[in-house]
């Protein structure tokens, strides 16, 4: 027994001491690279994967080429009517074929008629069953994800026709699995995976690019993914986490080798069109006197019906020098959840090394 913990031990101090070998200045400084082209690497996506706003590309984050490694972190910061969300996290890739991604995202309500739901449910103890607050509910998923470049190239082969493509996992967990039921999502956890193809026209300094993503998600996973459908009674419900394959994409043109502008188009399921919020998760028989209490309040019951859109943004795209760059967007995601008319600005910040 004392032989298998000093041969343990030593196995974890090996592999320490190579873990230390390998982030050290020397050798970082002789796998660090950054060869590619001025965006090409894509900038922060909500989801991590190098690529658009949105929409993640076939292209392999950061700037490294064949011969090296490259990443960076990111923040995007979102302003909506009802909604403000933030985005926080770091992708690396690894010799212009494999990349790694991770991204934390907070979305905080400002809803009138949630926050009422939330102040009623306070009143009586019950809140946290439903994972709501009564001065604005918060949502957080953690967004872990992978992607693989399988053939072609976006940039150096512009003579040929066929495009960089790319497929990629991601898995999402979200924080506040309480509140997902209440928005009816079947789940608060699941993956995704897509396959995407990108093509940069020189010639017309444009850069397309086109993502089938398989997905049963709910607002990108944020409200869940499926739908828990009627009657709303908590664990007790016509569950529907069937995944489907939605369409994006992305088109850019460079007015300068470091500036760009473009539009993306995402689209999104209808998983909980016409649901209302369940408001029985965890109350029992309390569920009754909870949903007599917003009967009373009036209008309330009938805002509590969700909806959800395809999303569209319109951007621009500026980088200095390659190792900072910034994303200004307008974004139009329509109805989310319980409020509609969700459009507002979006900017994000893009530091790679």
């Amino acid at each position: 027994m004392k032989g298998s913990k000093a041969n343990g031990s030593r196995w974890i101090k090996s592999a320490a001491f190579a873990a230390l070998s390998l982030f050290s200045t020397g050798s970082w400084a002789g796998m660090y690279n950054d060869g590619k082209v001025f965006l090409t690497g894509g900038v922060f996506t909500v989801d991590g994967a190098g690529g658009g706003g949105a929409v993640p590309w076939a292209t392999i984050t950061g700037y490294e080429s064949r011969d090296g490694i490259n990443g960076g972190v990111g923040f995007t910061y979102v302003s909506l009517p009802n909604y403000t969300l933030n985005f926080f996290g770091g992708s690396v890739g690894f010799y212009d074929r494999f990349e790694l991604s991770y991204v934390n995202t907070k979305l905080t309500t400002n809803l009138s008629n949630v926050d009422t739901v939330g102040l009623i449910t306070t009143a009586v103890g019950l809140a946290d069953n439903l994972g709501l607050e009564a001065h604005g509910s918060n949502l957080g998923l953690h967004t872990y994800g992978a992607k693989l470049r399988l053939f072609g190239d976006a940039v150096y082969t512009s003579d040929s026709f066929i495009p960089q493509t790319a497929v990629g996992v991601l898995y999402k967990k979200n924080t506040n699995r309480e509140f997902v039921q209440t928005l009816r999502g079947a789940d608060y956890k699941d993956w995704e995976a897509y396959l995407a193809f990108t093509k940069v026209f020189f010639r017309y300094s444009t850069l397309v690019n086109i993502t089938a993503r398989y997905t049963n998600a709910n607002q990108i996973g944020l409200t869940g993914f499926g739908v828990c459908e009627g009657p709303a009674v908590a664990g007790n419900c016509n569950v529907d986490d069937d995944k489907e394959v939605r369409l994006e994409a992305s088109v850019a043109y460079l007015l300068q080798k470091n500036f760009a502008i473009g539009a993306e188009y995402q689209q999104h399921g209808n998983n909980v069109n016409g649901q209302n919020l369940d408001l029985s998760g965890g109350l029992g028989g309390l569920s009754s006197v909870v949903s007599g209490l917003i009967t009373a309040v009036p209008g309330l019951s009938n805002s509590l019906t969700q909806k959800e859109s395809d999303w569209y943004d319109f951007f621009f795209a500026y980088a200095p020098n390659k190792n900072y760059s910034i994303t200004l967007a307008y974004l139009w995601l329509g109805n989310i959840a319980v409020a509609d008319d969700q459009h507002g600005f979006y900017l994000s910040l893009h530091a790679t090394f």
